[in-house]
């Protein structure tokens, strides 16, 4: 059995130490005595020794309403102890342990692809032009609080600094002080937020990501690739070059978010001016103390004249104009009047000035000078730009139509929703192809119209380098898409933004090859997009639709055929990933999904969503954050040079006989069985979620409804705190089981081994069942279900899990789950002791705040232990929704 790594271990332990030191200071040493008879029947229950079980649950159920809240929060502060362990663990470069290192370097991906005959010229083509980019989403899925998370970045930073052999004994201890400190004030931190963040919280967060990380790893990531790159081509990246960039929907994405609207749109593009000037304005002062030398070229003099420090002077002109331009910003966020004079807009008013230094300094054969902190702050003016972030806006397709239908009825045009798609394109196509304005000067329209149109003219008014796309959900049809591109023309947008329709459903990716091709038949648009498009597909939605196994191959096939599409009309596609944290909604290990992309749909561009506590994991701390591009980069760079082989023709057969079986199974019973949603509400926290003030955005789209109107996040979270796990594996329960009476076994396993797809389908189903527990899933049942037609259900549904393992089992030849991956597998058995108190907790917490609603009254101390159960759990399993 794999253990810890001895310096996690030791981590582990010394940060449980400490936390335990906390809790006998307060509550006091008889609390942290009962938790430690927690623990201990906790882990004896996993060992199924006699009558622990019941012990277990004996000591939870004698617990007093004071005792809840610090058994709860001991607990789940341990399991966020445990993840900061875990975490810098990934990132340590002690010395002797090169194995910790678990990303392929640039270098060794770059030498792989030579060996296998990509040219040192293609090679440097394709990276020169590489775009990756990283859309940091307002998804409400990060469970700690902010204020929690600083202190487990310092945290992190105190590891860090153990980690060095030459500490002298006093300063070991300065550090452990420290430590001690901090998961001291940690555990006498509240760690449930009470209020619900805005919109422009969340963005004020997004922000702070790269204030305090990528700020640092960016320059750092692009050296190394730079680095990389002249060793494999002899030649490095261009100066210019940005294959990286970060774009947001926090603040951007009003699809299904009442809260929001053109004001907050406009309040966060401001405020990412507002961060960037104070940014760069680091950077300018610490570069003029830098550059103090006096030699020139000619191109510079001619700005400067004969000073004696002309870099100092470019950089001091740069200095005033980035100040007024943090003013101009701040006021326009306080909603005061701005002085807009010598303010930095375009960004190659900020780019300008560096690059001129830059190359100065490389006439003057000062390369080594140019090439340090100048060449980290173009590299970031190129990359973030003075937007900061590049903002996506998110809108559902409706609400154009009802635009267009409005200006078209107030203009005696007809009614618009009423048009067949032919009519409306036609209409669309003339309006564009027109000088006229559409929009009528004395019309007043309806209070939705108006935002739709208040959020278009808050767009039109930024520079190219502020927007990313703008991406409509339930689109279907190419009129979806030029009514965006008229409604931005009519709002004064002088450019060609980016107009993204997004695939959703089942039927919307089976669709969607067609609907992009009658989009490229539009001369018009061909036009318009110069030869490059981009397609959103929609992992969590589809999922919930469709199960997972169906939504995997809809997916997959969908990105062929808009691949296929595409090339036929002699444009780029960059698809747009929509994916979640977790297996369910299209998460998992980023460079294994991308090299398991359909052949060509990665040609050198990617984009993808990243959200909650997963831009965390990935990008919270620099050197995290330098390993993630690294991760990200090397696998683009891979799936687009050396992409996968065509999966077989008989292998595709088989996934539509697996997926048949699949979806017949997973409706059957999400949509057809009368007694799941019942189910689903009392053997889940769904109901309860809502005091968890994750996000500024409902939990619903509409008030009312059942499963369809649930948002796939919470729909993911519930299923996730009692350990069932469901979206992840039904209906692949019975597409295995069919295929093992049928002997396909054999076929499967060719395809794991010759289609990275289908491998790591299987992969993926392995490691979520390793996160499903039967025992813990029956508790909450056997606590919260009276009827019996539900409980017979519920016994269904685990018969049918434990029936996914075994055939899975079968499938990949292996005893038990994770034999591959021992290191993930040791990590879940060491939280279990930790999680299984807290669901034991949760189900009984429930019980009661179900019974004291139905009596009026839910005792404050049920409710605050209850959310910190949910956020306990969230951090035992890695990931919420």
């Amino acid at each position: 059995m794999t253990e810890l790594h001895p310096d996690l271990r030791e981590n582990v332990r010394m940060l449980g130490d400490m936390l335990g030191q906390s809790i006998r200071q307060h509550p006091g040493q008889d609390c942290f005595d009962l938790i430690e008879e927690i623990r201990a029947a906790a882990k004896a229950d996993r060992r199924q020794e006699s009558g622990s079980g019941q012990r277990l649950v004996s000591l939870l159920g004698k617990l007093g309403d004071d005792e809840l809240l610090p058994v709860t929060r001991a607990f789940n502060q341990f399991l966020n102890l445990a993840n900061l362990a875990e975490q810098y663990h990934g990132i340590r470069r002690k010395r002797g342990h090169p194995s910790d290192l678990m990303v392929e370097s640039l270098g060794e991906v770059f030498g792989r692809l030579k060996e296998g005959g990509v040219s040192p010229e293609e090679l440097h083509r394709r990276v020169a032009e590489l775009r990756i980019e990283f859309v940091l989403t307002a998804h409400p899925t990060e469970v700690a609080r902010r204020t929690l998370i600083m202190k487990y970045d310092e945290m992190s930073d105190c590891l860090a600094r153990l980690d060095h052999d030459d500490l002298m004994p006093a300063e070991r201890d300065e550090v452990i002080k420290r430590l001690s400190q901090l998961v001291t004030e940690a555990w006498h931190t509240d760690e449930i937020r009470h209020e619900r963040p805005t919109a422009v919280d969340e963005a004020k967060w997004g922000f702070a990501v790269i204030e305090n990380s990528l700020w640092q790893a960016l320059p750092r990531f692009l050296d190394s690739l730079d680095t990389s790159l002249a060793e494999a081509t002899g030649k490095g990246l261009p100066l210019q070059a940005s294959p990286i960039r970060i774009a947001s929907w926090m603040g951007g994405d009003r699809d299904g978010n009442p809260n929001v609207t053109h004001q907050v749109t406009r309040k966060v593009f401001l405020l990412g001016r507002w961060m960037a000037a104070d940014l760069y304005l680091r950077d300018i002062q610490a570069l003029r103390a830098e550059l103090s030398m006096w030699q020139a070229s000619d191109e510079l003099r001619a700005v400067v004249g004969d000073s004696r420090e002309p870099y100092r002077q470019v950089l001091a002109e740069l200095r005033e104009r980035l100040i007024r331009t943090r003013d101009w910003a701040e006021a326009g966020v306080n909603g005061e009047a701005a002085d807009a004079t010598g303010i930095l807009f375009e960004n190659e008013d900020l780019t300008s000035p560096l690059e001129l230094c830059y190359r100065s300094l490389v006439a003057c054969g000062l390369e080594d000078i140019a090439n340090g902190p100048l060449l980290d702050t173009i590299r970031r003016a190129h990359t973030f730009g003075l937007p900061l972030i590049r903002l996506d806006i998110r809108q559902e397709s409706t609400r154009h139509a009802e635009a267009v239908a409005e200006m078209v009825d107030y203009l005696g045009l007809g009614d618009y929703l009423s048009w067949s798609e032919e009519q409306r394109q036609t209409f669309l196509v003339k309006e564009l192809q027109g000088r006229r304005p559409l929009v009528p000067r004395h019309w007043e329209p309806s209070e939705p119209v108006r935002e739709v149109l208040a959020t278009c003219g808050v767009v039109a008014g930024q520079t190219p380098e502020a927007l990313g796309s703008y991406v409509i959900s339930m689109a279907s049809k190419p009129s979806d898409v030029l009514s965006v591109i008229l409604l931005l023309r009519e709002s004064g947008m002088k450019y060609p933004m980016r107009v993204v329709p997004l695939f959703e459903t089942l039927d919307d990716l089976r669709g969607a090859p067609d609907s992009m091709a009658a989009l490229y038949n539009v001369d018009w648009y061909r036009e318009y997009c110069q030869g490059r498009q981009e397609v959103m597909i929609g992992y969590s939605d589809s999922s919930k639709d469709a199960g997972q196994l169906m939504a995997a191959w809809a997916q997959y096939q969908a990105q062929e055929q808009l691949t296929r599409v595409a090339g036929r009309h002699g444009i780029h596609l960059t698809l747009f990933h929509g994916r979640g944290g977790t297996v369910g909604r299209g998460g998992g290990p980023a460079n294994r999904a991308i090299l398991s992309q359909p052949p060509g749909s990665v040609n050198g561009s990617f984009r993808i969503t990243e959200q909650g506590e997963m831009i965390r994991f990935k990008f919270g701390l620099p050197q995290l954050a330098v390993q993630s591009l690294t991760l990200y980069t090397t696998a683009v760079i891979e799936a687009t040079l050396a992409p996968p082989p065509e999966p077989e023709d008989s292998w595709r057969a088989t996934m539509d006989w697996l997926t048949e079986q699949s979806l017949d199974a997973y409706r059957s019973v999400v949509r057809e069985n009368p007694d799941f949603v019942p189910y689903f509400r009392q053997v889940t926290p769904e109901q309860a979620l809502g005091k968890l003030a994750l996000g500024s955005r409902p939990a619903r789209r509409k008030a009312t409804g059942g499963v369809e109107s649930l948002r796939a996040i919470p729909w993911i979270f519930a299923w996730t705190q009692m350990r069932l796990m469901l979206p992840s594996w039904l209906g692949s329960d019975v597409a295995l089981e069919q295929a093992a009476r049928d002997n396909r076994l054999p076929e499967l396993r060719e395809m794991m081994n010759g289609w990275p797809f289908f491998r790591t389908y299987v992969d993926m189903l392995e490691m979520v069942l390793a996160k499903a527990d039967l025992r813990i899933a029956s508790y909450y049942e056997k606590t919260l279900l009276d009827d019996d037609r539900l409980q017979a259900l519920g016994a269904s549904l685990r018969e049918r899990l434990q029936g996914c393992i075994h055939r899975l089992l079968e499938l990949k030849g292996q005893t038990e789950l994770l034999e591959g991956e021992p290191v993930f597998a040791h990590s879940m058995r060491v939280r279990n002791p930790y999680t299984d108190p807290l669901h034991y907790l949760q189900a009984e917490l429930l019980k009661r705040d179900r019974d004291g609603e139905g009596q009026g009254k839910v005792p404050e101390l049920v409710e605050r232990a209850l959310k910190v159960t949910m956020a306990g759990i969230a951090a035992g399993m890695r990931n919420t929704g």
